[in-house]
């Protein structure tokens, strides 16, 4: 919490942390009530009676119960549109190695005709981590790197804020989020139009928490890990996932260039509510300085065949694609993303890529959630022993959606139908996210007794951060501004005074919470000798320091 009180979590951990994306938020205690003789499914899909493979679950979902799941799933996607009034879904499910289900509901952008299909492109959001760490993992298996390699080794320009870390911290730390990296460092970077290589370059000034033994959901010390792999290859990140993973497998519609689902001629505009089941395309969201962790988008047909892939240990239509063991380790429990509350709960953790958690049956369940706050909400869910897998991509902000989808189909194999409401469930907690999210301080309204703020030209010149750059405090019409952000193209904020030296700005981005405070210290020889935006400050680096005169 910053020091004027304006709290806002980064909604991608929240989920994390709740559970939401580990194979359906807590489907796992759900789906424990099957009884009866162990069995596996053989690839018919009937059942035999043989027992699992020494180390191995039996599976418990036979072709039936899974045939019965799909009987219900359009029946549970319609409802949650209506419900919603969400623009459109596509959702694809994946058992015994076959595509057993690929549909699109409702339509591309609000007011206009065109529909969703399989192959609809969507923004995944924080899916793309699993995808990434793929990718990575085809190139531990061609023996370029190891998991457990010092990143510095591939990227000599690597840094964080302890020399320790920087010299220790492995490809493994950066994809299970055991860096020390803060939740959200250098998303605020992002928001204001950083490319990734400036981001990269000033983690080193985020205050770090402990190596190894803590846990902070953190794009961008994912998006160095998944860099740096690609600097081992000598490619930019977005070839290499072409070369490793797209175009094996045939992925046309994937991508982790932000041009390329713009000019994808079937996409799926992102959406906000506007309240009463009605929602604006509003946005644009490039997260292309992210892209190993957030900056993929594709189909439901292409993500099937991503989870073929998942399923089949590496190997896609009979021929090997990644390393089968490399492969595996990314779902292996990395660190502990939610120590269990209670001494008969059971804990939660992060892989290189997924939420990993195990069921009443100790049966593996691996998932993730996506979230844009400005109008994208995916999921995808695997339970590997079961060989079934289900992804749901919505354009739409997140409200526990996909999420609802996954858990429902889910819980329906295990038990003929859903025994809990997914829908209510999951819009409560994301209710309560929101919630979280809202500023401490509420400015807009001015306090009766404010006090007047001095003459601009108190405030106005240029102030010095050396993370964010310079901040230019300027007058316009009579009125005072702010301009910061990348030297070519900064963004320009109105700044409405509020009380004394405290002026308010709307905030902009994935992160934006509403109005935000620029606090100015009281003139020293007649102007303000720094400035701090309390929105900018989380981990205290939002004071600039006035470097000269307006």
């Amino acid at each position: 919490m910053d020091k004027s009180g304006s709290d806002f979590p980064n909604r991608r951990a929240v989920l994390t942390a709740a559970g939401i994306g580990a194979a359906g938020l807590a489907v796992a205690p759900l789906l424990s009530a099957c009884t009866g003789v162990p069995t596996v499914a053989t690839p018919s899909g009937s059942a035999s009676l043989l027992p699992a493979p020494p180390g191995q679950i039996a599976p418990l979902l036979d072709k039936p119960k899974v045939t019965n799941a799909l009987a219900q799933l359009d029946g549970l996607i319609r409802n949650a549109l209506e419900q919603t009034g969400l623009p459109g879904m596509a959702v694809a499910v994946v058992h015994q190695d076959e595509v057993v289900y690929s549909k699109g509901f409702g339509v591309r952008e609000v007011g206009k005709p065109e529909e969703i299909g399989p192959d609809t492109v969507f923004q995944l959001a924080s899916v793309s981590k699993p995808m990434a760490s793929t990718v990575v993992a085809g190139v531990v298996g061609r023996r370029v790197i190891d998991w457990n390699d010092r990143v510095i080794e591939h990227n000599k320009n690597f840094a964080l804020k302890d020399d320790y870390v920087t010299r220790n911290a492995t490809f493994a730390d950066l994809l299970s989020h055991r860096s020390g990296l803060k939740t959200g460092s250098g998303d605020l970077l992002e928001d204001l139009g950083f490319d990734r290589a400036y981001i990269l370059g000033h983690l080193n000034q985020e205050p770090l928490d402990t190596f190894r033994s803590s846990y902070n959901y953190s794009n961008f010390g994912y998006t160095e890990g998944g860099q740096a792999a690609a600097d081992a290859m000598k490619m930019s990140w977005e070839d290499l996932a072409d070369e490793i993973l797209f175009r094996p497998l045939g992925m046309s519609a994937s991508s982790y260039r932000h041009s390329a689902y713009e000019k994808a001629s079937n996409r799926a505009t992102i959406h906000v509510p506007l309240g009463n089941k009605v929602w604006a395309a509003k946005h644009r969201r490039d997260a292309d300085s992210e892209a190993p962790a957030g900056g993929a988008s594709s189909s439901v047909r292409d993500l099937a065949k991503w989870l073929r892939l998942q399923l089949g240990k590496g190997s896609y239509e009979g021929k090997p694609v990644i390393d089968a063991a490399a492969l595996q380790t990314t779902h292996v429990p990395h660190t502990v993303s939610g120590p269990a509350s209670a001494p008969a709960a059971r804990s939660r953790f992060y892989g290189l890529g997924w939420n990993v958690s195990y069921d009443d049956q100790a049966r593996l369940q691996v998932g993730h959630s996506g979230a844009f706050n400005l109008g994208a909400a995916t999921a995808v869910s695997m339970l590997p022993g079961e060989q079934l897998a289900i992804v749901a991509l919505t354009n739409g902000r997140p409200q526990g959606i996909p999420e609802a989808v996954t858990a429902g189909f889910l819980d329906t194999a295990q038990h003929g139908s859903p025994t809990v409401d997914w829908l209510t469930f999951t819009a409560a907690v994301f209710k309560q996210i929101d919630e979280s999210e809202k500023p401490k301080v509420d400015y807009t309204r001015a306090p009766a007794d404010a006090s007047p703020a001095k003459a601009n030209s108190a405030y106005t010149g240029t102030y010095g951060n050396s993370y964010y750059g310079p901040l230019v405090v300027l007058e316009q019409g009579g009125r005072l501004a702010m301009k910061m952000g990348p030297s070519g193209s900064p963004t320009t904020f109105p700044l409405t005074h509020f009380d004394g030296g405290t002026f308010s700005f709307e905030s902009i981005g994935e992160n934006a919470n509403g109005l935000a405070g620029a606090l100015f210290a009281a003139p020293v020889r007649g102007t303000s000798p720094s400035v701090t935006l309390d929105f900018y400050d989380r981990t205290g680096l939002g004071t600039f320091r006035r470097t000269s005169e307006g």
